[in-house]
């Protein structure tokens, strides 16, 4: 190698960390920064509130605009987009953007919503399956927006007893009988009942689509009955002013049978009305009891009618 193409071959060259690099190297390591660069300003975020102010406040002291750039980092096409649209509408703000476009139109979401007020327990997995077969293909959250956005929520159902419409009927009527009843008239109530506390119930839960306020409407809940594994069975008495005795029906009945019949339910009565009704309300009092079988047994009208206990008529 002659000592000229030596030299031109130095020439060529630049000291680096291990020796010498040649330059064709360095220049196309520099155009691949500046397009990485440039890839990651494309990538950036709008310019902030205070960046756009800046750039109005430099143009106000006569900047040109190349200066506002390079003081700023920033391009000067940016620049004067900021400065056109300043003095265009004279808002600095970024405009809200469309978005992705809806993938259901206004007909769709009148199914969605047609779909859970006719079938309140129907699952967002079988709207899908129901839009599907009409051609319309959509997500299961993009089937949750909708309808929270038409202000449904998924909610476990309220467990309520079965009522007959014979029933709802006269409670109703015993309601408006009573509404205008003064507080006197309900203090004298002696409230009575027993129930059977299921000690091992099924915790499975049923979710319905419903409303904010619907949660008691009859289609909005689930109907419960009395069963479950073992159980207690008890009487309990209230009024007004407090509670009163809560018997176990074990310590009443003679063989621990839990059975609660007439004669068991007379028995309570005997020794539980008197004393609860003396401490909680006084000499005058009323009984309430609901229309069980035991309650309205020949031998139970018999006790009542005997110790001249007024009794509450329920429907």
């Amino acid at each position: 190698m002659s000592p000229v193409c030596g030299y031109t071959q130095k020439a060529r060259q630049v000291p680096g960390q291990n020796g010498f690099i040649d330059k064709h190297t360095v220049v196309k390591a520099q155009i691949q920064g500046i397009e990485l660069l440039s890839t990651l300003k494309m990538r950036s975020k709008e310019l902030s509130l205070s960046v756009k102010q800046a750039i109005i406040r430099l143009k106000k002291q006569n900047k040109p605009i190349r200066e506002i750039a390079r003081t700023l980092g920033v391009a000067k096409t940016t620049v004067w987009n900021i400065l056109k649209k300043k003095e265009r509408t004279g808002e600095l703000s970024n405009t809200k953007r469309p978005g992705r476009p809806r993938k259901t139109t206004v007909v769709d979401d009148r199914r969605i919503l047609s779909l859970v007020k006719k079938t309140p327990f129907t699952t967002v997995g079988q709207i899908k399956n129901t839009l599907q077969e009409v051609g319309v293909c959509v997500s299961k959250s993009t089937i949750k927006r909708r309808l929270h956005q038409s202000k449904y929520r998924g909610f476990t159902t309220r467990c309520k007893p079965l009522v007959s419409l014979k029933n709802r009927k006269a409670r109703l009527e015993f309601a408006k009988q009573h509404l205008t009843k003064p507080s006197q008239f309900w203090n004298k109530i002696q409230w009575t009942d027993e129930t059977k506390i299921n000690l091992y119930q099924g915790d499975r839960k049923r979710r319905v689509w419903r409303r904010k306020g619907t949660a008691h409407d009859p289609k909005h809940t689930t109907s419960s009955v009395k069963h479950g594994g073992g159980s207690v069975m008890a009487w309990a008495c209230m009024a007004a002013n407090g509670t009163g005795s809560l018997v176990v029906i074990d310590d009443v009945t003679a063989d621990k049978s839990r059975r609660m019949n007439s004669e068991v339910f007379r028995a309570i009565l005997s020794a539980h009305i008197q004393p609860n009704a003396a401490e909680l309300i006084g000499r005058r009092f009323t009984v309430q009891m609901d229309n069980d079988p035991k309650h309205t047994a020949k031998a139970t009208k018999e006790l009542l009618k005997g110790q001249k206990w007024n009794v509450m008529q329920w429907p």
